[in-house]
Formats: C-alpha cells, structure tokens, sequence
C-alpha cells in the first residue's frame, strides 16, 4: 500500500491533537507526548504549525474531544491553511469520520502515522509484507468512510444498490488479501524458523538489542559488528532485524540481533504483524536493554519496553540494562536503575565507544553464569 502521508512536495501541512483521557496507563505527560507526536509528524513528511490539547474527564463518543476544542482547532485550520490533523490517540472509525466532516481536511490518528512511517522505512520483502498486512487490518473496519458518498444507497426498497455491492466487493478483496498476506508471512516464518533452528545446532547465544526508539541501538550494533545499519536521527530508522557474529573478550562467539524499536501506545495490529520478527527478541538468552539517558522521560521508556516485552512473551528473559549516551549525560544516576528484574547496569556511548568493552566483558560473564545454572 502507497504511505498514508506523501512525501512528495508539498509537503502536508498538520496541526496536532493532543488528549490526556481519564483511564490513560501510560506514564508520559501529554506535554511530552505532543512532543514525540511532532517528531512522529515529521518523520512521516509533515509540517507541523501547531499543537492543540486537552485534558478529558470524560470521552465524548462522537469527537473524542468536547465540541469547544472541536471548535477551536477549526478556526486554527482556516487561520493556518492546514490540510491535516493528527490525533495523538486511536480514534474509532465514527470518530475519525466527525471529526472530518467537523474540519474539512483529512484527520490521522496516532497508530495510522505510525503504519505510515513503517510504510516508507521498510526494505526487506518480509517488512513490507508485515506492514501491509497491518495496515489492511486497520484499513478493514475504517472501509465505509471511502463509500459516505453512496451511503444513501444503503438499504430499504429502491435504495439498494451498487454502493453496498462496491462496499461488499472491496471488503471482500481486503479480506482476501489478508490471508494471502499472512500465507506469505507464514512462508517466511518457516524459513526464519529452520534458520533458527540451523543457528540453535550451533552452541552461540544470540543476544538481542531491544530499546525505546531512537535509543541508538542501531549505533551500537554497527560500533560492535561493523554491521553497516541505517542510522539516522528519526523515529523508527531501522525496521528490519540485522544479525550478525561477534566475538567477546573471553573468546566465545554469540549471535547479536538488531531490532525494531519500541513506542508508547504502539499499534496493537503492528505487534501482531510484527510477530515474527519480535520471535528473535523472545528467543534470544541475553537482552539488552538500551536507555537514552538524554532523554528526561528514560524512567517512563524503561517501563514502556518492560510492558512491551512482557506483551511478547520476553519478560523473563535476562536483561542488561545499558544507559546510553553517558558521553552527554553528566553523572546519570545509574544507582537507580539497579533493580531486582535486571541482572546488571552497564553504562556506555554507543557513538563514542565508551564503556563498550566492559559491556562486552559483562556479556560473556552474565552468558557464563547462565549456562552454569543449566
């Protein structure tokens, strides 16, 4: 499928909504939820002129947002000449087609950014297979907002017609390519599955970079193996997992896998598309767990990876906690991330090279201990 936001010029020009909802789990204040809102906006191509939010003590069923605010950010459309709106939430297919209607310009929630940006990351045959199919999944229930204009042609005697034909035919041929969609992947899944298979012949630990994005865990896999990744300072630059060999300090040889990064409120449907790749995560001996330390929300990034892991079935797998970035960071408070569910700290700069050689040291003493428990 084509991104749902071009990238060609001009470039799309958005204003951004963001909603602190009375039952929110996560930790991040909205201010800075907005924040990586806009650095999700951006990386996807668009504009941003300006932010809008609201705190919610309860959802309006219609709009998400009280009629005010629906209020306020029209007049900001028409006095800003936007032509988008990004919702920090996931709206339902009614709410999204309101607040259309309300504004006149096209509205994206939050998980439809980030199925656009996976869109245009992804390279490998299999990374585009999986964002298709999570992009079909999301596109399913959403069908009858492209067919509003044959609505009238619905139902009851001398109403029915082609647009519940079209609608049927269209839903028919998503559903469709669903399945072959998930027949492909499976298709890969099983050759992923001999590849594991063929690497579990041989006595090599695999060991799995997992992390908030933008964490730079990409660096550190091209500082440790050369590896040649995609890094760049944007959300979600690496989407295809990279393993390669490495050889520690002790002389043993394991597995290190590179993966994608994690996000607050991630779509559900990405993590189901992304199954098989996550597989490496879940199957790896060691993690690692990359920590941006310039970044003031690192305690909430923690917990967010912790439930993610947890949802893919890699929350008891042993877990170094790496601080990163220590080189523009003065006295990270390493003392404090010392917790009972990780087996140890190890603060580095991936970019510099600091503190990777006793990274290294601690992998192959945390792999020693392990295989002597077995």
């Amino acid at each position: 499928m084509k991104p749902l936001i071009s990238t060609q010029r001009p470039k799309e020009k958005a204003l951004l909504v963001g909603v602190e909802l009375p039952s929110r789990d996560a930790k991040i204040p909205l201010e800075y939820s907005l924040d990586e809102l806009e650095r999700l906006a951006i990386t996807a191509g668009a504009i941003v002129l300006g932010k809008h939010s609201q705190q919610v003590r309860r959802v309006t069923p219609a709009t998400l947002i009280g009629r005010g605010k629906v209020d306020e950010i029209k007049s900001s459309i028409q006095q800003l000449d936007a032509n988008l709106v990004i919702v920090d939430e996931d709206l339902t297919p009614a709410q999204q087609r309101n607040l259309e209607t309300a504004f006149n310009v096209r509205v994206v929630d939050r998980s439809q950014l980030i199925l656009d940006i996976f869109a245009q990351r992804a390279r490998s045959n299999e990374g585009k297979l999986q964002v298709e199919l999570a992009q079909l999944q999301y596109l399913l229930p959403r069908l009858t907002r492209q067919w509003t204009h044959l609505s009238r042609l619905g139902g009851g005697i001398g109403t029915r017609g082609p647009g519940e034909t079209q609608l049927e035919v269209d839903r028919r041929r998503i559903r469709e390519r669903i399945g072959h969609l998930k027949h492909r992947l499976e298709s890969v899944e099983r050759t992923r599955t001999l590849q594991r298979k063929e690497r579990g012949e041989v006595p090599f630990a695999t060991v799995a970079l997992v992390g908030y994005t933008n964490a730079g865990k990409s660096t550190l896999m091209n500082t440790l193996t050369r590896a040649g990744v995609f890094v760049e300072d944007k959300l979600f630059a690496t989407l295809d997992p990279t393993t390669r060999a490495l050889r520690l300090p002790n002389g043993d040889k394991v597995m290190i896998v590179d993966t994608v990064g994690f996000i607050s409120k991630i779509p559900h449907s990405l993590i189901e598309a992304f199954k098989g790749t996550l597989e490496e995560v879940s199957r790896a001996d060691l993690l690692l767990h990359l920590v941006d330390m310039a970044n003031p929300l690192y305690e909430e990034q923690i917990q967010i990876i912790k439930k993610v892991l947890s949802e893919i079935g890699a929350g008891e797998i042993p877990t170094l906690l790496v601080p990163n970035k220590v080189d523009v960071v003065e006295a990270p408070p390493l003392g404090e991330l010392k917790s009972k569910d990780v087996v140890g700290v190890c603060p580095i700069s991936a970019l510099t090279g600091a503190g990777v050689a006793q990274l290294l040291a601690t992998v192959g003493t945390i792999l020693d201990r392990e295989k002597q428990r077995f």
